[in-house]
């Protein structure tokens, strides 16, 4: 019988990378960000990113420096007092400098933080970001993880873009142990073109930017965890914007995007609901995977309404399995 449980064949990272799943961003100016966390106000699943890019004027800085540390040592000194559920804390820097210092001035709080997550990954800046990455597990008692954001315009330029993503690839892979989620600037790539979709429209119809993100996935998509854009709608009488992204995110789903990255509370339980697995999904995963009909590699699904074959099914299998532990089954 073939394991069911698909962490035992898939690496941590791959596992860890799936739970990020709805990444709330937060700017670091945010007063109220650690008393929230610590009450549990955007619920027990989601992770956060702490933003100093653009979420932050350049003339607030070192105030939203001062404020992000002041969360990060709130809500550190308050999970060693009483329990509560603690979200993978990443720092979105501005260069790798910053992420350097930062790290270094919040050492004693490490412990709650998961990582960083690098904005517009580029070759300019790409080995920056590698090399203090590596200085920082060379020298940290834990892991330290890291989550590259393409969205740079190396990657919409048509002529060069496989050369670019693949130059960025073999970037990546030479710190992939680190590695938690390829991430997209879905915004960032529309203001390339002048673009911007409406809570009725997905990003998937904009063509040009649909094009990149197609080679983004597959550059990416085989061996890394690569979230989806962020999704700009969060309210709206009629309920068009969830919606919207749910339609949006079903069609991430389909092709091989896993979470989202949000930039409101109320989007969470959404992105939280759109990665649970079906429930046909998971009877035909478990059936993949438990395959037990000797040399007969291929029958009709447990519903008798599609074709289910081993060989070809196998990976969807196992990812199925993985987002069902984590999200559940509808």
């Amino acid at each position: 019988m073939m394991e069911r449980r698909s962490g035992t064949e898939l690496d941590k990272n791959w596992e860890m990378g799936c739970r990020v799943g709805a990444l709330l961003y937060s700017p670091a100016l945010n007063e109220k960000m650690a008393e929230s966390v610590i009450n549990e106000k955007f619920g027990r699943q989601y992770s956060l990113a702490l933003c100093l890019e653009d979420a932050i004027s350049d003339d607030y800085v070192l105030e939203a420096e001062r404020q992000l540390a002041d969360t990060v040592r709130c809500i550190f000194s308050e999970s060693r007092k009483r329990e509560f559920f603690l979200p993978m804390i990443f720092i979105r820097v501005r260069d790798s400098q910053q992420m350097l210092r930062l790290y270094k001035e919040l050492e004693p709080c490490s412990e709650i933080l998961t990582g960083f997550v690098f904005p517009k990954y580029c070759m300019g800046n790409a080995d920056g970001y590698n090399s203090v990455i590596r200085e920082l597990n060379s020298s940290s008692g834990q892991r330290v993880y890291m989550m590259p954001i393409l969205e740079g315009g190396e990657i919409a330029d048509f002529a060069g873009r496989r050369e670019a993503l693949s130059r960025l690839k073999q970037k990546i892979d030479s710190v992939r142990e680190y590695v938690l989620n390829v991430r997209v600037g879905g915004n960032d790539l529309s203001n390339l073109f002048g673009l911007r979709r409406h809570s009725f429209e997905s990003i998937y119809e904009i063509l040009p930017v649909a094009h990149i993100l197609g080679d983004i996935l597959e550059a990416f998509s085989r061996e890394y965890i690569v979230s989806g854009p962020v999704w700009e709608y969060f309210s709206g009488e009629d309920g068009e914007w969830k919606r919207g992204l749910e339609n949006e995110i079903r069609l991430d789903r389909l092709n091989g995007f896993v979470g989202k990255t949000v930039i409101h509370p109320m989007q969470i339980d959404v992105v939280n609901q759109a990665l649970k697995v079906s429930r046909k999904d998971y009877d035909d995963a478990i059936g993949i995977l438990d395959w037990e009909k000797g040399g007969l590699q291929v029958g009709k699904s447990r519903s008798g309404e599609r074709m289910n074959e081993v060989k070809t099914h196998l990976r969807w299998a196992r990812r199925m399995m993985l987002l069902a532990d984590i999200y559940g089954v509808k």
